[in-house]
């Protein structure tokens, strides 16, 4: 039986299921190989580096401050892009090959935490945003507006709110589990119209408006800011950086009058989204002096000491 096409590019994700299977690229070996690689890599290093910054935070009391829980939500999720990635390609459930293999429940599950991660991201980045302009531009009253307690509140309300958000922009995918797949081998979510944009608003328009309306804001209050607060200011950069790799799949959104999410089709720009989950804790290693200590503390084993979440790495 000829399982590939009449051009001999393409071959069967199912070869068992002939007349149902969704069609993929033939790749030569080496190259899947070597992309295989290069992805469980990124996904490895994404999800180690956001340990640490997890570990880090959580363990040691003096970095128990509120813009350090919110870098610790960002953390958490970038863990998981990192996790949910690296879990994937060990089971060689690689995007680029075009087929996926652990059917509707599994792909309709990846979907919704894939999309419940990255609003729980952006929910984050503007609470950062938040939290910088309001050091920056109100410095005298920051200790009494911005409190662990007043952040941790609204971190759990960021994911929870993600959660029920994601639930119903995707309550047709969840009601009846691959219903926009053409074939066996594909895992495919859609949102209608009208709801991709109020996702598009919500998730994208709205999170740049208000960071760059804090910038601007910030910046004005340049002069007047101190050192150590303005170094803070560079947390910023990781807004910036988050939103900038977000920008290639909203465009393509705006741009299909479907709205149609192939965890496929846009798997580039996909990637783009999680490689900056791996480069924000290198930016924090740049930013924050406490982190390389913190590391270094880490990987000694040290933090297993007694009293050593006590220690003095400011």
């Amino acid at each position: 039986v000829n399982l590939t096409s009449p051009m001999g590019e393409t071959e069967l994700c199912f070869p068992q299921l002939l007349n149902a299977s969704c069609w993929k690229p033939k790749r030569p070996l080496s190259e899947a190989v070597f992309i295989n690689s290069v992805l469980s890599f990124i996904s490895l290093l994404t999800a180690s580096l956001n340990l640490l910054v997890i570990i880090s935070i959580s363990h040691f009391k003096q970095l128990h401050t509120p813009t350090n829980l919110l870098l610790l939500s960002l953390a958490v999720s970038d863990f998981f892009v990192g996790l949910c990635k690296h879990l994937l390609m060990s089971f060689q459930i690689v995007l680029t090959n075009g087929c996926w293999f652990f059917g509707d429940p599994m792909c309709v599950l990846y979907s919704s935490l894939d999309y419940t991660i990255t609003s729980a991201s952006v929910g984050t980045m503007v609470l950062i945003s938040v939290d910088r302009y309001v050091a920056i531009c109100d410095p005298l009253h920051y200790s009494t507006k911005v409190t662990v307690r007043r952040v941790s509140v609204c971190i759990c309300l960021c994911w929870f709110c993600s959660f029920l958000y994601n639930s119903l922009i995707l309550r047709d995918n969840l009601i009846q589990l691959g219903r926009f797949n053409s074939c066996y081998g594909e895992c495919v979510v859609v949102i209608d119209y009208f709801m991709g944009i109020v996702d598009t608003i919500l998730t994208f328009v709205g999170p740049v408006t208000v960071i760059i309306i804090a910038v601007i804001f910030q910046l004005q209050q340049t002069v007047r800011a101190k050192r150590s607060e303005m170094k803070a200011a560079k947390t910023l950069g990781v807004v910036v950086a988050f939103l900038t790799c977000l920008c290639p799949y909203y465009c393509s959104s705006l741009a299909d009058q479907n709205s149609l999410f192939s965890v496929m089709s846009v798997a580039l720009e996909i990637w783009l989204f999680y490689l900056n989950s791996c480069l924000n804790p290198v930016i924090y290693a740049f930013c924050y002096p406490w982190f390389l200590k913190s590391v270094r503390l880490i990987v000694t084993l040290k933090i297993f000491q007694p009293h050593s979440c006590d220690a003095c790495i400011l």
